[in-house]
């Protein structure tokens, strides 16, 4: 669920600071971009060396870069790039501030600027947990809307035992998944998507494929998994990195395709069949590599099995299946058969006549109709924003 967040960990004077460190190498194998904030008492706990190691990212600690040339860290900026600010370790003395609307450092100018989910994991000794105080300011962080990850009880710095500890790293990750995940629009949904070409060999050495580069399907499966799906991604031969949390089935021919499809289809709540699968291949495929001889070679074909018009066929009344149409005549006519014969939902139109869609691009211009006919254009965009919208429109269903 942390698959591309912006999070922002903002480090206080504690001893438990040296917990952020894993704090952070957990952020970061979720997939999220992590930025950090210290204040001037933490640094006698962690380096900022270490911080900015594991987070990848310039350690912030002052209003002003670490330089000569008066350029700031701009306080108002970050609290609008992040998706969630996470104080942790938060001290009974940063709480405070944050109550009275301090702003004597970086930390709380960032806070009092956030627009987004203020998390705060309180670490401290016993007696200051339970003091009266620091309960009132939770009490007044919580009614203004901050989510308090309470402390663990255990052995303290000070050798008391109780409540007042820096719950575990591993613990303040599943808290963040679980708030996240509540939020997500597929949480809970299974979608499988297929993607790339397949290839479908002559010989040993050759094949007969297709220029699809797969970044379509990767693309929507990384925006569905970000979205808290359970994704099943069918690629066929490409060279790309699988999305975070993403399961992947690798495949090479229309028949792998057609197997890993089928087999896969029956739990889905969601199916997006974005894979560019070739429609024959050769009848005979050759056990040794052909040697060119003859002016003329001729290859008998024979048609593969149609995956998508046995998944229309196959489907449950609860079950969304969305197929893509890449023409280069009568665009729309045959998308919208395409989508009649075989039972689809959706249907995603990109002709190769229109510059910068396709495949091989960055970019793609699509159109979706629904079964009702419905004709929904969208500009030239990136793939990642395709992927945006074409899930947007599938969860309008």
């Amino acid at each position: 669920m942390l698959n591309g967040k912006k999070i922002i960990l903002a480090v206080s004077g504690s001893i438990a600071a040296y917990k952020s460190a894993l704090i952070i190498r957990l952020l970061v194998k979720a997939g999220a971009s992590v930025k950090v904030i210290m204040t001037e008492a933490s640094e006698h706990f962690i380096t900022p060396l270490t911080l900015s190691t594991l987070s990848k990212n310039p350690v912030l600690k002052d209003f002003t870069k670490d330089d000569d040339s008066g350029e700031w860290n701009n306080h108002v900026d970050l609290g609008l790039w992040a998706d969630v600010i996470i104080v942790a370790p938060a001290t009974a003395n940063t709480m405070a501030k944050m109550v009275s609307g301090h702003a004597d450092s970086l930390l709380l100018a960032v806070y009092l600027s956030a627009r987004c989910p203020i998390f705060v994991a309180p670490a401290m000794d016993l007696d200051m947990y339970q003091h009266p105080s620091t309960q009132e300011n939770l009490k007044i962080l919580i009614e203004r809307g901050n989510l308090i990850i309470q402390p663990e009880s255990g052995e303290l710095a000070s050798g008391l035992v109780g409540e007042g500890r820096l719950t575990e790293p591993e613990h303040i990750l599943d808290f963040l998944n679980q708030y996240f995940a509540e939020k997500a629009s597929l949480y809970g949904k299974k979608v499988m998507i297929s993607a790339g070409p397949t290839h479908e060999p002559i010989d040993p050495v050759r094949f007969i494929g297709n220029h699809s580069s797969g970044k379509m399907g990767f693309e929507l499966a990384d925006e569905a998994a970000k979205r808290g799906a359970d994704v099943t991604l069918i690629a066929g031969p490409v060279s790309l990195d699988t999305p975070h949390g993403v399961q992947r089935i690798d495949v090479k021919t229309a028949q792998d395709m057609f197997d890993a499809c089928t087999s896969n289809s029956v739990n889905q709540d969601i199916i997006i069949m974005a894979a560019a699968v070739a429609d024959y291949t050769p009848s005979i495929i050759a056990l040794e590599k052909v040697k060119k001889k003859a002016e003329d070679w001729n290859i008998e074909l024979k048609k593969t099995k149609d995956v998508l018009a046995w998944i229309g066929e196959n489907k449950s009344e609860k079950q969304k299946l969305i197929g893509f149409a890449l023409e280069t005549e009568n665009e729309q006519a045959n998308a919208e058969g395409k989508l009649e014969r075989k039972n689809l939902d959706l249907i995603v139109l990109n002709s190769l006549k229109d510059k910068g869609a396709g495949f091989q691009h960055n970019t793609n211009k699509v159109t979706i109709i629904d079964r009702n006919n419905k004709v929904t254009s969208f500009e030239l965009k990136s793939k990642q924003e395709v992927a945006i919208d074409i899930l947007d429109t599938i969860e309008k269903y």
